[in-house]
């Protein structure tokens, strides 16, 4: 896959810089030396151990032995537009101005996770992807990306015309859910009743899981467990000893083929789609054998279209969007 080609300027290039990327649950965040060089001490802060972002960038550098940074880039889990941001999935709020005062940086830049996440995709290597169906890339082609984890990231790359590659920034994960079955009609009725907008996000996420499971439990006259995580609910589903958690799951892998789908379509994706965020490279082979691929090809006189297309989980060590981060600073 073709690199992103970086336009580097002036001394900036060569300053030390803070990586972030900041979802409803943890911040990732690392040190880099200067443009192009390796991103290095990668430590993960739960949010809701520190008061604010600021906070938790303040503990971060008092943990590393490192010269301050001059420049930051943070990826979060957020629509970034002007100089206030409310957190969707998370309390934190902060004006970008007063927190590149407050912490001494030259340059802060701000971009949504998902939109970092696919500009370090070309970067990723083959023992970081896992494919799910569908056959070979087609070169230069747009390509999708999402991924449940807090809530349901939404992104991709078109090709700009000159052998590089434009990040998508969108909201594409609060778009309609559609149910195709009567048990997953029960779920949307139920997240309607609750929410007033059943959006694909209040189904396909870690807290999504919870809803669908609940949705299920109640309509099948059970009293659902009081205080289960996602991660209960996927432990249970895993070992299979708790159906509705299974079926709640599947419900869950079903969605994200269908959204996964409806974006394929949309991109006109045949460079691929790939599948970050936290829950899915959890679930391992289960995912494979689950209703992901065949619901996303689940879409009539298309199913040869999409057929073709590959899909990739990321699997990867260290937060590519960390990366993605650090190819903002390079581009900007």
């Amino acid at each position: 896959m073709e690199q992103l080609k970086p336009f580097l300027a002036g001394t900036d290039a060569l300053a030390p810089r803070l990586l972030a990327d900041v979802g409803g649950t943890n911040a990732r965040f690392a040190w880099q030396a200067a443009a192009g060089a390796p991103i290095e001490d990668p430590i993960t802060l739960p949010c809701a151990d520190h008061v604010s972002i600021e906070a938790a960038i303040r503990a971060y550098l008092a943990r590393i032995d490192r010269p301050r940074p001059q420049s930051c880039a943070i990826a979060i889990a957020n629509p970034v537009h002007g100089d206030r941001v409310q957190m969707t999935n998370h309390h934190w709020s902060f004006s970008i101005s007063a927190l590149r005062q407050a912490l001494g940086f030259d340059r802060l830049e701000l971009l949504n996770d998902f939109t970092a996440l696919a500009l370090a995709l070309p970067g990723l290597g083959a023992d970081q992807l896992h494919q799910v169906g569908g056959g070979q890339a087609l070169p230069g082609a747009a390509i999708g990306l999402l991924g449940p984890g807090t809530g349901l990231g939404v992104s991709g790359l078109v090709p700009d015309g000159r052998g590089g590659w434009v990040p998508l920034q969108g909201e594409g994960g609060h778009v309609s859910l559609a149910p195709v079955t009567p048990r997953e009609q029960l779920v949307v009725e139920f997240l309607t009743q609750r929410y007033g907008h059943a959006s694909a996000e209040r189904a396909v996420s870690g807290m999504g899981l919870v809803g669908i499971h609940r949705a299920l439990c109640l309509a099948d006259g059970v009293l659902p467990p009081e205080g289960w995580s996602a991660a209960q609910v996927s432990a249970a589903a895993l070992s299979g000893h708790d159906p509705r958690c299974v079926e709640a799951l599947a419900m869950l892998c079903a969605w994200l083929g269908s959204v996964a789908g409806n974006l394929a379509l949309t991109l006109g994706a045949k460079g691929g789609v790939y599948i970050g965020g936290g829950i899915v490279p959890r679930l391992g082979e289960w995912f494979d054998h689950s209703p992901f691929r065949a619901r996303f090809e689940a879409k009539g006189r298309f199913q040869s279209y999409l057929a073709e297309i590959p899909v990739w989980v990321i699997h990867a060590s260290q937060s590519p969007a960390l990366a993605g981060a650090a190819k903002a600073l390079d581009q900007n």
